[in-house]
């Protein structure tokens, strides 16, 4: 079974791999320096997404089927791996970050023909115009490409998420028969061997070049299983596949907004955030995040047959009923601590 070898290959790439990369980081002191906003308290490499990208590319190159959208695919991250390498080296503005995801975009929409064409329904909508088409489906890519980059905060959370997220979706492409099993589980190797670095008391991070290389694979990955309607409410199970990083990423942007603040402006605002304020430890929040996203995905695989307007009122519902209970615990832990 060729999904076996471009795991394992694009695993075994990554793992050896990041020794390497960690001595020649410190060697030439590429490390990111602990600051207010970070948990850890020692330089730690931020090159980690070079072994992924290595492990991933490769994989494919050697063991999977180089069809349009996938070919077009690994050439938008391999634009994507410049700016990352750069900004996780030197730092880059942006708007030159911004710029190079627009391009990498622009590649795998317009050459690639990799696009969202229809909403199955929800709302009434169907089939979209061309127009709309590609201005939704730009939406989606940087969306997700940077929901990615913006949940990359604790220990082992933010390749988590890629785990599970590009296995669900590879395990989908696997028993329908798509090439794009091969793009799912090669990224599931390479990620899996990073996080054998990372999960806790992380020694290596996967800085810009693996959270966005990631994000914008994961956010192909959702478009084409959107698009082959491999199951029924196949929009709104793409959005439970991505709970966390979206509704997390929309919710954060949504107040920086009316705050008058930047969408892109850092801040301590997250929902690791928010569960770090209740207590837990930073391993305790990746494992409580880690759960809930399975639970969701469990959720809207058995009730897609609700539709995707159920199930996606259902996914909102869920997310502010927790988010409102991490906030109450918050503020009761913060009480607990002022009165020690």
């Amino acid at each position: 079974m060729r999904e076996i070898l471009t795991f394992s290959w694009a695993f075994f790439v990554s793992v050896f791999a990041i020794p390497s990369i960690i001595y020649v980081a410190h060697l030439k002191n590429l490390l990111d320096k602990p600051d207010s906003r970070k948990k850890h308290d020692a330089l730690t490499p931020r090159l980690g997404g070079l072994a992924i990208f290595g492990g991933f590319v490769s994989s494919i190159m050697i063991f999977g089927e180089l069809t349009n959208g996938v070919q077009y695919t690994i050439a938008g991250c391999i634009i994507l791996f410049f700016i990352g390498l750069k900004d996780d080296m030197v730092t880059v503005s942006a708007f030159k970050k911004f710029f190079v995801q627009m391009l990498a975009t622009g590649i795998v929409m317009l050459i690639g023909k990799v696009r969202i064409t229809g909403f199955q329904g929800i709302f009434g909508i169907n089939e979209l115009p061309i127009e709309y088409s590609y201005i939704i489906t730009f939406i989606v890519i940087i969306g997700i490409t940077n929901a990615f980059n913006l949940i990359d905060g604790l220990d082992g959370l933010a390749g988590s998420i890629i785990f599970i997220t590009s296995l669900t979706f590879g395990i989908f492409f696997y028993l329908n028969n798509s090439n794009y099993s091969f793009v799912a589980f090669s990224l599931v190797g390479g990620i899996l061997g990073f996080l054998r670095y990372n999960f806790r008391n992380a020694i290596i991070f996967m800085g810009d070049t693996g959270s966005l290389i990631s994000g914008f694979v994961i956010s192909i990955l959702a478009i084409e299983f959107i698009e082959l309607r491999l199951v029924e409410s196949a929009p709104a199970l793409s959005i439970g596949i991505l709970f966390i990083p979206i509704l997390d990423t929309a919710r954060v942007f949504f107040f920086r907004i009316i705050k008058g603040k930047s969408p892109f402006m850092p801040d301590r605002n997250h929902i690791h955030h928010l569960l770090l304020s209740t207590g837990l430890s930073a391993q305790g929040v990746v494992v409580v995040l880690i759960l809930f996203n399975i639970a969701v995905i469990g959720y809207v695989i058995v009730l897609a047959n609700l539709g995707n307007l159920f199930l996606l009122v259902s996914l909102v519902t869920f997310f502010i009923t927790f988010i409102i209970i991490v906030e109450i615990l918050g503020k009761k832990n913060k009480l607990k601590q002022e009165m020690k």
